[in-house]
């Protein structure tokens, strides 16, 4: 009999557009023969499965189940690729806890606490051989004295961005402080992203992403690196979602040591964030000094065509398909 996946997709935010691509994406790559695959639509309108016909099928909230044809579906797993709310900040993994779904995602706190982007970095803080860059976390109650806090507090240049969302949605980099004001304003005013924004110092070096993830085995196993080299100022919306702006290599030019380093500190972020299933860590290797700088944890990381994991997972040597089905049978075993 075939495992019955409910692939969690949509969104409460601008990352829905994100999460229905990387949704498709490992649609087509999971066996057919081994999973009975249904798309669940998660909106603020609705939760929803579309049948053949585009028939809207409503999600029975009590138990996470569908009734097509006068016959009861119900899932034994749920495969959570929906960036940003519900799916990412835990709300819908506390649900399948409360309903006894398993999932193929980290769990409800680890999941809520890092989308926020400054209570992770308190966190991780302390990992060997990992920095976290000198930072302001800014509340709405801030907001009439924000310029003046963090003028005072940080060296320019600096990042700004919501310190819960992802997508490097309404993030900004600042050389002046004349063009801070307008920064903050757009952090703070990106939608569904927590009312609070965090300013960081301008870490000057190369950019990586790297995947890790948890096999049905229970090994630990990190993916190889990739570089992520872009035309824009930094790797913003466009520049991670618009082909020809950025250069990504994978794997990543490092060397053995660095290699083995950035290993070590990945695994160690997976563990004290009490992690699963797949995350993704970006980080930046500093200019002149060599010394690795956590930028932040993706629990629910995008599976489009381009993006970073299935380019690592196909670096690995395993094909996407396989990948996706250790998730589910992990998160079965779990």
């Amino acid at each position: 009999m075939k495992t019955k996946v409910a692939l969690i997709t949509g969104g409460y935010t601008g990352e829905a557009e994100v999460s229905l691509k990387s949704s498709a994406f490992v649609h087509s790559k999971l066996n057919q023969d081994t999973y009975d695959i249904y798309p669940i639509f998660i909106t603020q309108d609705a939760w929803y499965y579309n049948t053949i016909d585009d028939n809207r099928i409503l999600i029975n909230k009590e138990d996470f189940s569908l009734n097509i044809e006068a016959r009861k579906i119900t899932f034994d797993v749920a495969f959570i690729i929906l960036h940003g709310s519900p799916g990412e900040d835990g709300r819908l993994q506390g649900y399948f806890d409360m309903i006894g779904l398993p999932y193929t995602s980290c769990g409800a706190l680890t999941s809520a606490l890092t989308m926020n982007k400054e209570y992770t970095k308190a966190i991780v803080a302390g990992i060997d051989n990992l920095f976290v860059a000198n930072s302001v976390l800014l509340f709405t109650s801030d907001r009439s004295g924000a310029v003046e806090k963090v003028c005072s507090t940080l060296k320019l240049p600096y990042f700004v961005k919501p310190n819960a969302g992802g997508s490097s949605i309404g993030m900004s980099k600042v050389k002046d402080q004349g063009s801070l004001q307008e920064a903050l304003n757009k952090a703070f005013d990106a939608e569904s992203t927590g009312y609070q924004v965090i300013v960081e110092e301008f870490v000057e070096g190369r950019e990586f992403s790297q995947g890790v993830f948890r096999n049905v085995a229970g090994e630990l196993i990190v993916l190889p690196a990739t570089e992520v080299r872009t035309t824009r100022e930094f790797f913003d919306f466009e520049a991670k979602y618009s082909p020809g702006l950025t250069e990504e290599i994978t794997p990543a030019e490092l060397n053995d040591e660095q290699i083995h380093r950035a290993s070590a500190i990945i695994r160690d972020v997976y563990v004290r964030l009490n992690c699963a299933g797949m995350v993704r860590v970006d980080f930046f290797l500093e200019k002149n000094t060599d010394k690795f700088y956590f930028i932040e944890i993706n629990t629910i990381p995008g599976q489009t065509p381009q993006s970073f994991i299935p380019q690592q997972v196909r670096a690995f040597g395993m094909k996407e398909g396989d990948f996706y089905g250790e998730l589910i049978e992990a998160a079965l075993k779990k």
